[in-house]
C-alpha cells in the first residue's frame, strides 16, 4: 500500500480530566460548534475519515483466555476519561500532529494523542 496522503491513517484519542468541570449548556453548544467546524473543515480537505464521542458510561475490560475475567474500565484508578476517538489522513505523524494542534478543546483539561494506524492487509 502506497505511504500517499489517503493512505496514511492515525488515530486521534482524546481525554479529558475526570475532574474537569462541567460545562453550562452554552459552553456545551459552543464547544459542539467548534467541534463541528474542526471536523467538517478536515472533512472538505478530505482527511478526515471517521470518529465518534464515547457515551460517558463504564466500558467493559476483557483479559485472559476468551475474556474470562470482566471488570468495569478501562481502569477504576484513572485521571482521564476518554472522551472519543477520530481517524484522519495525513502525509506524516508530524502533519498528523499539525491537525491535532488545531482541537477546539486543547488548552483546557483535554489532551490529543496522535497514533499512527497500521493496516492490517487481510
Amino acid at each position: 500500500m502506497s505511504k500517499d496522503q489517503n493512505s496514511t491513517r492515525y488515530l486521534f484519542v482524546f481525554r479529558f480530566a475526570e475532574d474537569a468541570p462541567d460545562p453550562t449548556p452554552e459552553q456545551m453548544q459552543q464547544m459542539h460548534q467548534q467541534w463541528t467546524d474542526w471536523m467538517q473543515g478536515m472533512r472538505k480537505k478530505g482527511q478526515f475519515v471517521s470518529g465518534d464521542p464515547l457515551e460517558e458510561t463504564t466500558g467493559k475490560v476483557l483479559r485472559g483466555t476468551r475474556g474470562s475475567q470482566v471488570t468495569d474500565g478501562p481502569f477504576a484508578e484513572a485521571k482521564e476519561i476518554m472522551g472519543g476517538i477520530i481517524v484522519v489522513t495525513a502525509p506524516s505523524l508530524e502533519a498528523a500532529v499539525e491537525l491535532a494542534r488545531d482541537c477546539p478543546s486543547l488548552g483546557g483539561p483535554f489532551s490529543v494523542e496522535v497514533r499512527q494506524i497500521n493496516p492490517l492487509n487481510l
